[in-house]
Parts: structure tokens; sequence; C-alpha cells
């Protein structure tokens, strides 16, 4: 079973374009989904958050404050690393599952907002996709997305790896600046090239 690894910055589109291969018939195992399923209400990662930082970062449904999380782990080194520690561990186990869980189909699209070379998930990998697009048009999509303010977006940008070191990786680029039409039919003309590859 071949395993591409699909992705890019913040705002650049790697949703839309896991979505445009789901349609096609594609199995997605989305890191960023999991994430959110272990962190969902009452999940047992979350006791182990709350433990870790206290009551405060956990929602009255019992799920992860998101929101309150990231403000506490862009400023402080440790803390991430702490929250790092709970959480990946998790999310490699699961997302190992599921990839084995695919293993009779063409190939698999894990999705991965934070690949380099140094991550766990690389030696899982056969190619990597990267959905690209220039910085101020992350920054626009991810306002109108998530209504950020743009220090915050711009936050979130620094910690991911640069857009150079990305390409630099890639085996395959979308350059993702026009509309979903051409995201589409990049997609589709990838999705020809994988079912054919060993």
């Amino acid at each position: 079973m071949l395993t591409v690894a699909l992705t890019g910055g913040i705002g650049s589109g790697k949703s839309e374009a896991a979505r445009a291969f789901a349609s096609l018939g594609v199995p997605i195992v989305d890191l960023d989904l999991i994430s959110h399923q272990l962190t969902g209400p009452k999940q047992a990662l979350v006791k182990q958050i709350a433990s870790q930082f206290g009551q405060e970062y956990i929602t009255e449904d019992g799920a992860l404050d998101r929101h309150k999380m990231r403000q506490l782990v862009f400023n402080n080194p440790e803390c991430l690393r702490q929250l790092n520690a709970i959480l990946h561990p998790a999310i490699q186990s699961e997302a190992v599952q599921q990839l084995q869980s695919n293993k009779d189909t063409p190939y698999t699209l894990l999705v991965i907002p934070l690949l380099d070379k140094k991550s766990l998930y690389y030696a899982l990998i056969d190619y990597v996709l990267v959905i690209d697009c220039d910085e101020q048009l992350q920054i626009e999509r991810v306002k109108q997305r998530n209504q950020l303010a743009e220090d915050e977006i711009l936050n979130i940008i620094r910690t991911q790896i640069s857009r150079k070191e990305r390409i630099a990786m890639a085996d395959d680029v979308i350059n993702n600046t026009e509309n979903i039409h051409q995201l589409h039919q990049e997609v589709k003309r990838l999705h020809t090239k994988y079912k054919k590859l060993k």
C-alpha cells in the first residue's frame, strides 16, 4: 500500500484538497481530525491535559479549549513540549491503525499539517504532496474561515516549517492560488498518477 502525505501551511487549502481526493474514493487519514476526536468531550486525553495544565483549559462540555491552549503554548515552549508529549503518541497510534486498515487500497492520503524530515511519520510516507500558496493568501483565507486576528495567524505560520522547506521536501506541488475548480483538476491528475504507482 502506498501512503501519500498531504501537507501545506495553514490556509493553503489542505482540507479542500483532501475532500477532493475523498470524493474520488481515496481513504483519508487526517491527523487534525484524529487530534480533534481524541481531545473531544470526555475523552481520556482531556483528563491528562486537565491534570497537567488545569481545568481552565477544558470547556464546559469536557473538551480541550483549543483557543486557550493555543495562547498558552505559543508563548511557552515547555508547555508546548508537555502538550505534545500527551497528544502525539496517541495521535500516531490511531493514525498507524487507520493506515493499516486501508492496506487493500491503491493508496491512502495522510493529511499532516506539520510534516518535516524529523517527523515520526516520515518513515511511513512514500510520496509528499504539498498544497502551496503565498503567505498573504494564507492570512486572508484563515481570517475568513476562523475569524482569527492577523497576528495570531502569523504566529501559527511562524510555528510551521517555511514554505521553501516544504516545497524542497515535495514530490508534487499543487499551487492553490486559483479557484476550487483548478484545485480539483490538479487532484484528479495526481489521483491518476498515484493509482499507477506501487
